[in-house]
């Protein structure tokens, strides 16, 4: 039969749903009516989702009307086991028959290589698409992630918000559905304020056009989010400046609106006086307002909010939150000013009484043992350890100030302020915010040597810690940061070019919690945990997953050697020589592992050379180890991989040429020693070996 196709509109009406998850539940409804529409091998075109505060919505076009039919076959008893001698159905053949609900003459015979056998054939007709849709529906809405679902009124069913309409629809019909105590239907709801009134939809198609026309609803999030942007920043150069537009902020306020309408406001320019990031902080966390800057970077005294209603009287509006505005700031003027009361150094003390870790103790703990290995790096860089130490000991001191307890992400920006005007140091002012660096991927790094050393101390004592008392990173579940972390320790050293021993530094680490650490081989772990997060950092970058094994077998401990390591297998692979000697190297390891015992001590004692080919590759390991030496202390591994290049032919010809597991065991175990010497000079890179063709 010809095959027949409708669009479909799915809309679930709810009150207010969180503005900061509705994206996540718009995504994922979609994703799991998709799901559903595949397992139920339903086709469609093209599956599009909206969402706004009080609805999630799905238009589905040219969605398969019936599941195709199919044809269900059985197969019953061999035909030499379904008859009798006389030719009549045995009771294997009649079980068969009834289990089937037809007669024996109904069946069918199906020839195969194995002989012939009874079949029953049926044609099964597809379920219409209207009567699989609720389960669908359903399905999708309880696999929502929703964290705390509820209950209202007497109605069955649970949800992250009332439900108060649903509208389905399959081209011009509506499709019969109950979900959470409501029928479905065809007519949706307006704005709140501009259009409460019903809206009958005509077709699915017309759905976005039609609420958006009558209804003054913005459905398509993209779209609503897309406006919002283009309104802040007209808005903002109307004022002179560029407006201030954290993607966050703007994910949830297009969550709030469902009619976006951008209005200016002004605010009193001594609040300028404080912080930047203070202001920008109160108007975007308690307010939702955009801030503006002015061309030169300063903040200009406006903002810009986003009414979901376009009011006759504006002025009121903007009027109003003007109003709602300045206690916000006068809040922040007064956390200034009472902080700048007490200097930085002076709140250490109050460190104690917040705990970091239950094991691990307090703040001011863990600013102790920071302070120490910041110091160490620091010397270890070739900068000043007093300004790490320094650092460290205040890293952590504005987590009690008053500006920092009402906005928790100014930790470090407001330490770097306040410790400016305590006359701290420049470079330790600057290190209370870089301690923070990176704060997600693609952030900035530290930059100054003194913010590097307490980042990365910071990080690795965090780290270190976990790993000791036995809480690293399970699934799903990093609490303190784990993974960021230890990525972000690896990019501040390959990043800035940094010669750190990352064995030695976790080391260090470890040596600073005193009878804390409770775990074995701690420092194994952890480093254990940085390769593998480097992996992905490497592959990230485009690196092959070969070229890493390959280097991680001689396992470098200095992060930017290994990536230097890593850059000149990516060289070499390009060589023709080299496929011919990964297999070589290949083949070496795998003989000096089955010959393991017999190699140690060996050195090779010319001689015993005795073939041609054996001695050429003797010279040349000799010459190799003189010549490569400058190489390697220069870290010059592409180098070394180039000069070894050179060896193809003479490594080759001596497997063709030479019986290593000679009858005579002392040539036997010199021609291993070569070949042993011959291999340390590759890993002195890395193990070829993992290379693949």
């Amino acid at each position: 039969m010809s095959q027949a196709y409708q669009d479909l509109l799915i809309e679930l009406g709810t009150e207010e749903l969180p503005p900061k998850a509705l994206l996540k539940l718009s995504q994922a409804f979609q994703q799991g009516v998709e799901q559903g529409l595949k397992s139920a091998e339903l086709s469609f075109d093209v599956i599009r989702a909206y969402a706004t505060p009080r609805r999630l919505a799905l238009v589905i076009s040219k969605l398969q009307t019936q599941q195709d039919d199919l044809t269900v076959e059985r197969r019953g008893p061999a035909v030499t086991a379904a008859f009798d001698e006389d030719g009549n159905p045995t009771k294997a053949l009649q079980g068969f028959a009834r289990s089937c609900g037809v007669d024996v003459d109904d069946l069918e015979t199906m020839q195969t290589d194995k002989g012939a056998w009874l079949i029953f054939k049926q044609q099964q007709k597809g379920a219409e698409t209207a009567s699989l849709l609720p389960d669908i529906i359903q399905q999708s809405l309880n696999a929502l992630p929703i964290p705390k679902r509820m209950r209202w009124g007497d109605l069955p069913g649970e949800f992250v918000r009332p439900v108060h309409w649903l509208v389905v629809l399959l081209g011009d019909d509506v499709v019969p559905v109950n979900l959470l105590g409501v029928n479905s239907d065809r007519f949706t709801v307006g704005h709140r304020f501009h259009h409460p009134q019903p809206i009958r939809i005509s077709t699915p198609m017309t759905y976005a056009p039609q609420l958006e026309s009558e209804g003054h609803v913005m459905v398509d999030y993209e779209a609503r989010k897309q406006a919002i942007h283009g309104q802040v920043n007209e808005l903002a150069a109307s004022l002179g400046g560029d407006a201030v537009i954290n993607p966050d902020l703007l994910d949830e306020v297009t969550g709030l609106v469902e009619w976006p309408v951008a209005l200016a406001g002004n605010f009193a320019p001594r609040f300028l006086e404080l912080p930047a990031e203070a202001l920008i902080s109160s108007m975007e966390g308690h307010q939702k307002y955009f801030a503006v800057r002015a061309k030169n970077g300063d903040l200009l005294p406006h903002f810009i909010t986003i009414c979901n209603i376009a009011s006759q009287d504006p002025a009121q509006v903007i009027a109003g939150n003007e109003r709602v505005i300045l206690p916000r700031l006068s809040d922040a003027a007064f956390f200034w000013e009472t902080d700048r009361k007490l200097p930085l150094a002076q709140r250490q003390e109050q460190l104690k009484t917040i705990v970091f870790q239950n094991k691990l103790g307090t703040v001011y703990d863990k600013s102790q043992r920071v302070a120490a290995l910041a110091a160490s790096i620091a010397q270890q860089m070739g900068s000043e350890a007093q300004l790490a130490e320094r650092a460290a000991l205040l890293a952590k001191c504005d987590l009690v100030t008053e500006m920092v307890g009402e906005f928790p992400e100014l930790q470090g920006i407001m330490g770097r302020y306040y410790a400016q005007l305590d006359g701290e140091h420049a470079d330790v002012a600057e290190a209370l915010d870089e301690q923070y660096r990176p704060r997600f991927a693609g952030d900035d790094l530290p930059q100054t040597a003194t913010g590097i050393a307490v980042s990365l101390a910071e990080k690795l004592d965090t780290i270190v810690g976990l790993f000791g008392i036995g809480q690293p990173p399970s699934g799903v579940k990093d609490p303190f940061a784990l993974r960021r972390a230890a990525l972000g320790v690896l990019r501040i050293i390959i990043e800035n070019k940094l010669s750190l021993d990352l064995s030695r530094l976790v080391t260090e680490a470890a040596n600073n919690f005193v009878d804390i650490l409770t775990e074995d081989e701690v420092t194994t772990q952890v480093m254990q945990y940085f390769y593998d997060r480097l992996r992905g950092y490497v592959i990230d970058q485009g690196a092959k997953a070969d070229e890493y094994e390959s280097v991680l077998a001689v396992s470098p401990t200095q992060p930017l050697d290994f990536m230097q390591r890593m850059k000149a297998v990516a060289e070499f692979r390009k060589l023709e020589q080299a496929e011919s000697l990964a297999a070589g190297n290949k083949r070496i390891g795998n003989i000096l592992r089955k010959n393991e015992a017999e190699q140690e001590g060996l050195s090779v004692d010319t001689n015993l050379l005795a073939e041609p080919a054996e001695k050429a590759l003797a010279d040349q390991v000799v010459a190799a180890q003189h010549a490569l030496k400058p190489l390697y202390s220069a870290s010059d591994y592409a180098g070394v991989l180039n000069y070894l290049a050179g060896m193809r032919e003479t490594i080759d010809a001596f497997f063709e040429q030479v019986m290593v597991m000679s009858d005579d065991e002392a040539v036997r175990n010199n021609r291993l020693a070569l070949l042993n010497q011959t291999r340390a000079l590759f890993l002195g890179v890395a193990d070829i070996s993992c290379l693949q063709e």
